[in-house]
């Protein structure tokens, strides 16, 4: 790694970082009930008379944490899948798993299937069990190929699931009667209704996984961008590292839908807007990306909070209306 690489990584990290935890410590103190942070972190008063601390440690942290992975998460899978796809426009969910994950959720919604486990509710577990099944459709029809994984197969394989899951979503909803259609909209949304630390909990070990693979990623992503056979002369085991960044998205979109339901466009706003600050080294922009991915998603679910008050919007409505004119910007620029 060189000298002027490490020094902006030592300032872009830290300052991402800076932002983010920011965010994630002024975000519980925004709701229907103001509170103070000095009060919700004073030892000498008691928990049961510490109303404050209540309200942040017990209502609200859980969903600003749950907004702070899921954000981190779909960020981050959207620089990987943009690298291994060579596609500025992918998302995390371009590959099918957040259609495969929806599907699971609402089958678990309509037919009221009995899944919970360790304190999470059946339509999370049911959720991730559709991401999983739809990671291995569309790895078996990519690496069917006698050259290896196929990045073209992968995204033609990926998008037709997608369109046949979302099919079969709408085949669910119309069976369902109106309480469950009304639960599973509100889900496909993009919600961070979350009240506890369970499903947080329950997702951590996928996403520690993920991230981790994520970290053997950046050089191999820089070098594929630019092709296999590029990425092949420098050494890059092209086939392994394909692998890797296919399953660890995937394994990382399927925990993050689990979580906070389909929540659109954070993988492709956060990552074009960290390349404009950073550039395009996939050194600085993965773990830049996730910061401020955690940040941003936050900031949006505060601003779900706080718009119709106390009328409560699905945070995916506050990124769809952010990230659709950016979607079209980047595609005129592109142009």
């Amino acid at each position: 790694m060189s000298v002027s690489l490490r020094r902006r990584l030592a300032t872009t990290v830290p300052a991402f970082g800076l932002f983010t935890a920011v965010v994630l410590l002024l975000a519980p103190t925004v709701g229907s009930t103001s509170i103070s942070l000095a009060r919700a972190f004073d030892p000498s008063i008691p928990w049961d008379a510490n109303v404050d601390a209540q309200i942040f440690f017990v209502a609200r942290l859980p969903r600003v944490l749950a907004g702070a992975l899921v954000g981190g998460t779909l960020a981050a899978a959207g620089v990987v899948l943009q690298a291994l796809l060579r596609n500025p426009l992918a998302t995390p969910f371009t590959l099918g798993v957040s259609a495969g994950a929806a599907l699971g959720a609402m089958l678990a919604i309509s037919f009221q299937l009995d899944l919970g486990a360790l304190g999470v509710s059946s339509v999370p577990i049911a959720s991730f069990a559709g991401s999983l099944v739809a990671i291995g459709i569309v790895y078996w029809l990519a690496s069917s190929q006698r050259r290896g994984l196929s990045t073209n197969v992968l995204l033609l394989a990926g998008v037709t699931l997608n369109s046949f899951f979302s099919a079969v979503i709408l085949f669910v909803q119309y069976l369902s009667d109106f309480t469950d259609a009304f639960r599973s909209i509100r889900w496909l949304m993009g919600d961070l209704d979350v009240s506890s630390y369970d499903p947080i909990l329950a997702a951590l070990p996928f996403l520690l996984v993920a991230f981790a693979a994520f970290a053997l990623l950046p050089r191999a992503l820089n070098l594929l961008t630019l092709g296999e056979d590029v990425a092949a002369s420098r050494g890059v085991d092209t086939g392994r590292a394909q692998r890797i960044a296919f399953f660890s998205a995937s394994l990382a979109t399927g925990a993050a839908v689990s979580l906070g339901g389909p929540i659109g466009f954070i993988g492709i706003v956060v990552p074009h807007l960290v390349r404009l600050m950073v550039g395009s080294d996939h050194r600085l922009v993965l773990p830049a990306a996730t910061l401020f991915g955690a940040g941003f998603l936050v900031l949006c679910d505060v601003i779900s909070r706080v718009a119709l008050a106390p009328l409560e919007l699905p945070v995916g409505i506050i990124t769809a209306m952010i990230g659709g004119p950016f979607f079209l910007w980047l595609l005129v620029r592109r142009s």
